[in-house]
């Protein structure tokens, strides 16, 4: 089909045929084949230069394709997303800069923030009374040797099943469920210490759940900036194992429960308890060379040091080391971790994760050594339920990649 000649509005957004390619996920070839089947409109660009496109009808035939595209690096599914960016050994969300985030809000106050686009100061999560009694029953009744991970597991499934409204999809609806899963998962877990902050920030009442130690200002900065930090990183694993279950419709306990799946992995989300028992280690000989000398002989990484994403240090762990710089019993710990990064740089230039971070964290303030990944859990949460909100946009099922069959080639004897 050949380019249609027509007058158009000066004020109109055109695309180029390269950025309707890249908006699609396609090559340039395949927007003409578009055209050519009557799927997009092409006009002359003015002076006879290529063809433009309609900004609007080319977002909506990427919403009908499934807005999939192999990246430029190995042909796996790339999704379009607005909701984080990672750039230059920085991480944004909606373009602005995590740390500045966690350095002026609340983790309620950027989820919030992050799921509607207002900005509420001072704003509280709090747990519905049925689905928090249901999640305490439940978590009550396991074993007493369970794990911070799998308390939280089971008092989302009870939580979910005492909501009988779970599979509204609506916005709003989503957005009040998220409200007050987040809180119910916290507040369903066993407190430490006697609590202080029952209707505090949630921050205030995670800390009774990880430690008995008492909190202290500085302390409790670091927590929820922590929770800030790990809201969202990208299609991590577990926010694909997320999104999958959105693009198929799942309610959002089912989407939370498929991301703790994917969460549960010395390589994701548990990634922080090899270095707070390192750490442990490190300030029990009183030095780190022993301890990074005992992970290379077995063959293992360092804990805590690099990521895939960040040439250089990963920006998370720079803002909690800053902040970390304030509590006075986290010294120790803090020295430590300068400790292993100093002596594996040495032979190779890793630096410090978020991983690295929560662990001196966890150590300084007695916590066990899956505290960090209870944090991740409890802040990846709102992430979750974002990504969820953007995928319920998009057309159903989209997440449906094609297999590559290597077995034997039909027919085949029966067995």
């Amino acid at each position: 089909m050949a380019d249609q000649q027509t007058t158009q509005d000066p004020g109109e957004r055109r695309l180029s045929t390269r950025e309707a390619a890249d908006r699609l996920g396609v090559k340039p070839e395949t927007v003409y084949a578009y055209v050519s089947r009557g799927q997009l409109t092409s006009h002359r660009a003015p002076g006879g230069r290529g063809s433009t496109f309609d900004a609007k009808e080319v977002d909506a035939l990427a919403r009908r394709a499934g807005r999939r595209e192999p990246s430029g690096s190995g042909g796996e599914l790339t999704v379009r997303t607005g909701i984080t960016l990672i750039d230059r050994d920085h991480c944004y969300f909606r373009g602005v800069d995590t740390s500045e985030l966690a350095a002026h809000y609340s983790y309620e106050e950027v989820a919030e923030w992050l799921w509607t686009g207002e900005l509420h100061r001072g704003i509280r999560f709090a747990a519905p009374q049925d689905a928090l009694s249901a999640a305490r029953h439940a978590v009550a009744a396991l074993p007493a040797h369970s794990g911070q991970m799998d308390r939280l597991r089971v008092a989302l499934i009870a939580a979910a099943a005492a909501d009988p409204l779970r599979f509204d999809l609506s916005e709003d609806a989503v957005l009040d469920t998220a409200r007050g899963l987040i809180p119910t998962l916290v507040d369903a877990l066993p407190p430490q210490a006697p609590e202080q902050h029952t209707a505090g920030p949630l921050a205030a009442r995670l800390w009774s759940r990880l430690t008995s130690e008492p909190a202290d200002a500085p302390s409790l900065r670091v927590l929820d900036a922590a929770l800030v930090l790990l809201i969202d990183h990208d299609l991590a694993a577990s926010t694909l194992a997320a999104r999958v279950a959105a693009s198929a419709r799942a309610h959002p306990y089912a989407i939370v429960s498929a991301g703790f799946g994917a969460l549960d992995g010395p390589l994701h989300g548990a990634a922080s308890g090899p270095a707070h028992r390192m750490l442990l280690e490190v300030l029990d000989r009183g030095s780190a060379a022993a301890a990074v000398a005992d992970h290379l002989r077995a063959g293992r990484r360092v804990p805590g040091l690099g990521h895939i994403l960040y040439p250089g240090e990963d920006p998370r762990a720079r803002t909690l080391f800053g902040l970390l710089a304030d509590v006075p019993r986290a010294q120790p710990a803090l020295k430590a971790a300068r400790d292993v990064v100093a002596t594996t740089a040495r032979h190779t230039a890793l630096h410090a994760n978020v991983d690295l971070a929560l662990a001196v964290l966890t150590v300084a303030t007695g916590m066990p050594s899956e505290a960090g990944e209870t944090v991740f859990a409890v802040a990846r949460t709102a992430g979750w339920i974002a990504h969820a909100l953007e995928e319920y946009e998009e057309r159903p099922i989209r997440m449906r990649p094609s297999g590559q069959y290597r077995g034997p080639r039909p027919p085949q004897p029966l067995p």
